[in-house]
């Protein structure tokens, strides 16, 4: 939350810009300082605007904010290492939308583990016209992902992220499995 911080000068004090018959009178300079430590904190944000909308440097809090302002695919409950890539990866994710690639970095955000997606599309070129249709007649995807700890809310909040991310036509299923451990020695 924004607010007041005490002992923060401003960085365009009033005072000094008073005529000169008021540089002297105390009275004024009290009241234009009162002035100065309410405009001060705007002042530093108005100073500092950039770092507002840099994911990686502005209160956690405005980065919330932020997320819904560009679109990013959050929950709220994610740690805060999450929160800024997922608002810094945003407008990226907007262009690479519907494609295997977009789900899989949007999957990836969300987790922290890539996804193995499989889906019946394809593309070829030929340079013989009727050429044989790449991929399978009947479109699906499916994404599976391998979690160390899986629950029921990660396939919950999966079939969510793809079903927003996937393109609009495509039916699809989700899977979420236990990562095999590796045994230690």
């Amino acid at each position: 939350m924004r607010g007041s911080i005490d002992g923060l000068g401003s960085s365009a004090p009033i005072g000094m810009t008073l005529p000169a018959v008021f540089a002297d009178d105390d009275l004024a300079q009290r009241f234009v300082g009162g002035l100065d430590d309410v405009l001060a904190p705007i002042l530093a944000v108005l100073d500092n605007m950039d770092s507002y909308f840099t994911p990686s440097l502005a209160p956690v809090d405005f980065t919330r904010w932020l997320a819904g302002w560009v679109g990013a695919e959050i929950d709220g409950s994610e740690p805060e290492d999450r929160l800024r890539a997922a608002v810094a990866a945003a407008s990226f994710l907007h262009r690479v939308r519907g494609t295997s690639r977009g789900l899989s970095e949007a999957v990836r955000l969300v987790f922290g583990v890539a996804p193995e997606i499989t889906e019946s599309g394809g593309a070829s070129w030929d340079a013989r016209p009727l050429g044989p249709v790449p991929g399978d007649r009947r479109p699906r995807l499916h994404v599976a992902l391998r979690l160390p700890h899986p629950t029921s809310a990660d396939e919950h909040r999966l079939d969510t992220l793809v079903a927003a991310a996937r393109p609009a036509h495509m039916p699809y299923t989700v899977q979420v499995t236990a990562a095999e451990r590796i045994p230690e020695r």
